[in-house]
């Protein structure tokens, strides 16, 4: 089966839940898309609070994660297209993952504020 231009293009998302290993995605005309996570690995390295906060974007073109710096498009997941991020750049993202003494303090980061990281440039 092969999915058109027009298709991918009037595709909107309409609501996204995540399993352990799945992200699904329903469409507001009916479909269901349903991919591995381990297609996204920043949704993948992500706690389950990170991954629930998630939102729309573009009107349902695409799905946005905050907290994972991370955005797909329905289109990108109905061509079956996976994350094109490196693993240079993966793993950058996941060095900043891990806390620290340099990079917090036990309260959060060293403006106090809970559960931020800051990034010591230099360091």
């Amino acid at each position: 089966m092969s999915t058109s231009g027009a298709e991918l293009r009037e595709a909107f998302a309409q609501s996204v839940s995540l399993s352990e290993d799945a992200l699904v995605v329903e469409l507001a005309d009916g479909r269901t898309i349903t991919v591995p996570l381990a297609w996204f690995p920043r949704l993948a390295h992500g706690t389950t609070a990170e991954r629930s906060n998630w939102r729309l974007i573009a009107g349902g073109e695409g799905i946005h994660w905050p907290e994972l710096d991370e955005d797909i498009s329905v289109e990108s997941l109905l061509a079956g297209r996976r994350s094109g991020e490196t693993q240079e750049s993966l793993g950058r993202w996941l060095q900043l993952r891990i806390p620290t003494k340099a990079n917090t303090d036990s309260g959060g980061n060293a403006n106090g504020i809970p559960g931020r990281r800051r990034t010591v440039l230099g360091a």
